[in-house]
């Protein structure tokens, strides 16, 4: 870069020269062509000194600071893409967690709801089972009793007639007597009822 500086800065200035050429005879020393070779040799001296600093001693620290710059933002992209290849695997791993819990939870309630089920369904086979058995003893009761009741009332009705007619009349009166009219009027009362 400093090459092309000075290689363009030389017929630049043999440029300047000539168009200041003309202005030598306004009193200018730099403009006296008496002095523009010693101008020149101190120009080329100057640039070629900066030159040589410039490419020996500034150029390579800057290139070198650089190179040292282009490393470590090679080292920071390398390290950043590392990252986010680790970011990208833990989400994908953190994904996989959720949807196995997912999974999981959906196979424990199925579990939970399958066992609940069960258990009511026994319960209720229980319960159904205990509630037949219920019916059908209160069924029998209810049977017995029908089919018991008319000798008990019978009795009754025999008892309660002969302490009536005893305390009516105050004569005892043979229970084989009432019991052969209570009969018979069950029987009436049965036929009235049946007929009904």
């Amino acid at each position: 870069m400093l090459r092309k500086i000075f290689i363009y800065h030389v017929p630049l200035s043999f440029l300047f020269i000539v168009e200041t050429y003309a202005a030598e005879s306004g009193g200018m020393p730099q403009l006296n062509p008496k002095f523009w070779i010693s101008q020149i040799f101190w120009l080329t001296v100057t640039f070629g000194f900066l030159y040589i600093v410039l490419s020996k001693l500034i150029l390579p620290k800057i290139s070198a600071n650089l190179e040292i710059r282009k490393s470590q933002i090679l080292e920071n992209v390398e390290a950043a893409e590392k990252q986010r290849k680790e970011s990208e695997d833990k989400i994908k791993a953190y994904d996989k967690i959720i949807q196995d819990s997912k999974i999981k939870a959906k196979n424990y309630y199925n579990q939970v709801r399958e066992k609940i089920l069960k258990d009511i369904n026994k319960k209720k086979e229980s319960l159904d089972k205990d509630l037949n058995e219920e019916i059908n003893k209160a069924e029998l009761e209810i049977k017995d009793l029908k089919n018991n009741s008319p000798e008990k009332i019978t009795k009754i009705a025999i008892e309660t007639s002969n302490d009536l007619i005893k305390q009516l009349i105050g004569v005892e009166v043979n229970n084989s007597s009432i019991s052969a009219i209570v009969e018979d009027l069950s029987k009436r009362n049965k036929r009235e009822y049946h007929g009904n």
